[in-house]
This record gives C-alpha cells, sequence and structure tokens, in this order.
C-alpha cells in the first residue's frame, strides 16, 4: 500500500515554482490564473528535469519510493508516461547511471527505457486544476511549495532497479524440467 501524499492540484506556491521553468513566468501564471484547466509546455534543465517512464511501471517505481525509500517529488500522467519530476543535472547523469547498471540489455516490459528530459528539452506539464477528461494530462503528485524536494539520479535509479526487480522475479534455482519423470516414493518398502 503506498503512502504518496494526496495531492492533485497545485497549490499557489507549486505553481509559482512550476512556472519559474519558463521563459516568462508572469505570463504563465497570468494564462493559469485565466484558464486554470491549460496544459502548458515548459522547459527542463533549470527548475527541474523530468524522467518519463511507461505507466506501469512507473506506478512501481512510484511505490518503492513511497514505501520503501525517501517518497517523490511533483509526478504526473501524460499519454500513458508518468513524468518524475528530478534535480536538475538528472537527465545528464541518469544515463549512464543506467548504462553502468546494463539497464535496456535484457529487452523485456519489466525494463522499459527510461526517457530522461534535461537542458535543451520541454515537457507538457499539466494544469494546475489537473486534467479530468480521460487521457489527459494530470498530477499523481502536484507541487506543492515554492522549492519541492526533487528526487537525484541516484534515487530514480535506485527506485527503477527495485521496481524491476519487483517485476522479474528472480530465482537461482533452474527452471522445472516440465517432462521429468515423477515416481511417487511414499509407499517404499
Amino acid at each position: 500500500m503506498s503512502c504518496a501524499p494526496n495531492v492533485t492540484r497545485v497549490t499557489s506556491d507549486g505553481a509559482d515554482w512550476l512556472a519559474s521553468a519558463g521563459t516568462y513566468p508572469r505570463s504563465t501564471l497570468a494564462l493559469w490564473e485565466e484558464h486554470p484547466d491549460a496544459p502548458v509546455v515548459l522547459a527542463c534543465g533549470t527548475a527541474f528535469d523530468v524522467v518519463s517512464v511507461p505507466a506501469i511501471f512507473g506506478r512501481r517505481m512510484l511505490d518503492r519510493l513511497w514505501d520503501d525509500g525517501p517518497g517523490s517529488g511533483p509526478v504526473a500522467v501524460f499519454r500513458g508516461r508518468v513524468l518524475m519530476f528530478a534535480a536538475p543535472g538528472t537527465a545528464q547523469r541518469l544515463p549512464s547511471l543506467l548504462a553502468w547498471e546494463e539497464w535496456g540489455s535484457h529487452r523485456t516490459e519489466a525494463v522499459p527505457p527510461l526517457l530522461c528530459h534535461g537542458t535543451g528539452d520541454a515537457v507538457t506539464v499539466p494544469a494546475p486544476a489537473g486534467g479530468d477528461s480521460p487521457g489527459a494530462a494530470r498530477w499523481l503528485v502536484a507541487p506543492d511549495t515554492r522549492h519541492p524536494w526533487l528526487p537525484g539520479p541516484e534515487v530514480v535509479l535506485w527506485a527503477a532497479v527495485r521496481a524491476a526487480r519487483t517485476a522479474v522475479r528472480i530465482s537461482i534455482f533452474p527452471p522445472a524440467d516440465q517432462d521429468a519423470k515423477v515416481y511417487d516414493v511414499s509407499r517404499r518398502r
């Protein structure tokens, strides 16, 4: 059972933090005042980086972060992917950590590619009021302070590795031979 906070709407402090990532923060805030249901595209790399993962795997990562780890920063869902907001610089460092872990060398659904968005990239940020229509960008954990805690690359890696381990049961025993002959030895004399 996950202990994630139930913050699905952005507070005014959280909106200030998000808008700080834009070129014109005041314009972004004015847009949200007039249209609180409008998603916007914001640049990554200054206020935050974003790690994008498939929805089911992202949920497993969040469960690991909230059940066994330090929690998460803001988290959104958009077009079947979980967008985990991370500390600036995460997008630059995480790929080398994943390569070191040989991430992705096992092409399975349990070990999906993690997309890192940092300096020079932009992401669609859900509206402060959240999205109500199916498929709309929405917040799972909305920003609620001017300085939210953001996980760094090591924390994201930790969550990804643990989520993959829970998805793939690893056994030191070889799989049972389905054609093996089994004898009942319970009636031995």
